[in-house]
């Protein structure tokens, strides 16, 4: 289970400095002539040729994944705030984060290529996965929607650009790596966050900055792998975030909600894991966080199949100890609805289990 590291920005991504390694030969000091007697490139003189054509390459790469998807990335303005999206049809649909919408429920945005700021209004916000989908109301007919990669084929190690506004920025691209996949991460409800808990994210190098939230997080194959929207922030640093470790809700995740709230107006399938109960936190003795208690149980959800009742206080799912309700949402955030899992409870003094199907939220 992953600590809740992460807090959310108010209007996040930038990027950390990836660099490349450019092999450098030498001379074996043999008696072998040297390259000026016998016409031959020596492998230090080869290998100083190539290292500018590889980086080259590599800047010609950039340049041409900027080409392609900066102009899917737009800037969103409220009354309040500013973030970023990303044009998602050539529809007017723009997909982005819950927390840059906040209340809002009619938007200013700006294109990369330029023009008059442009109308958009709510589709619909779902702050569970921290998404939100607006719609422009006379979608230019250049608008440039972007490529979605597929979340199966991201791997660590690999070389991303993150796009957006950071700071009030617009277009501003940057780079770093995916550092790790399948991060669950809670982010904070203070400061107008949703408090979610997103499972599956995209770990990378690149920071995330006011601004850059709702942006793009792309591959060299030009297409977005993520939407920035977490910074990690090191409790030993005060409110300072932790240099080169931020999150990014998955692609997969991304059009998985996109679609349906496009199509549906709602979320209709979330894929997310739920027990069918409303609880609160608890305190023991100590004043110490000591369980969830089940205020209310849903008619014919998982926890009413299962026999838990109002009252109950969840200490365990499985083998994770719960002790807030965010560690409740950790914990079934990491199953699917289906799973079968095995809930500890406390009632009337006595520790009790039972084995729960779980539904969806």
């Amino acid at each position: 289970m992953t600590r809740p590291l992460a807090t959310r920005l108010a209007r996040p991504c930038a990027a950390a400095l990836c660099a490349a390694a450019l092999l450098v030969g030498c001379t074996s000091g043999s008696d072998e002539p040297s390259s000026s007697a016998t016409g031959r490139s020596s492998p230090a003189s080869t290998a100083a040729s190539a290292a500018p054509v590889a980086s080259d390459r590599l800047q010609s790469e950039y340049q041409s994944v900027v080409k392609n998807v900066l102009p899917s990335v737009v800037q969103i303005t409220t009354d309040s705030d500013l973030g970023s999206g990303v044009v998602y049809d050539d529809r007017g649909h723009i997909v982005t984060n819950a927390h840059v919408v906040g209340d809002a429920k009619k938007f200013t945005v700006t294109l990369v290529t330029g023009g008059n700021p442009l109308e958009a209004e709510l589709v619909s916000s779902y702050p569970a996965e921290d998404l939100a989908v607006i719609k422009l109301s006379a979608p230019p007919k250049d608008l440039r929607p972007a490529k979605f990669a597929d979340s199966a084929s991201v791997e660590v190690g690999q070389i991303v650009l993150a796009m957006g506004n950071p700071l009030g920025l617009s277009g501003s691209v940057t780079q770093g790596i995916v550092s790790a996949v399948g991060r669950t991460v809670s982010e904070g409800a203070e400061g107008g966050g949703t408090g979610a808990t997103i499972a599956n994210m995209v770990q990378t190098s690149a920071a995330i900055n006011p601004g850059n939230s709702g942006g793009a997080l792309v591959n060299l194959d030009s297409k977005v792998i993520g939407i920035p929207t977490l910074a990690a922030t090191d409790p030993q640093m005060g409110a300072g975030a932790a240099p080169g470790i931020g999150f990014a809700i998955p692609a997969s995740t991304v059009t998985k909600i996109a679609d349906q709230i496009i199509k549906d107006g709602k979320v209709t399938d979330s894929g997310r894991a739920a027990l069918g109960i409303t609880a609160r936190t608890v305190v023991g003795d100590d004043l110490q966080p000591a369980g969830v208690a089940v205020v209310s149980v849903s008619a014919g959800g998982a926890a009413a199949k299962a026999g838990l009742k109002a009252g109950d206080v969840i200490t365990r799912v499985d083998s994770t100890a719960i002790s807030t309700m965010q560690s409740l949402t950790e914990a079934l955030a990491a199953h699917q609805p289906g799973d079968k899992v095995k809930v500890t409870f406390e009632r009337n003094g006595s520790s009790q289990t039972a084995e729960a199907t779980l539904g969806s939220i």
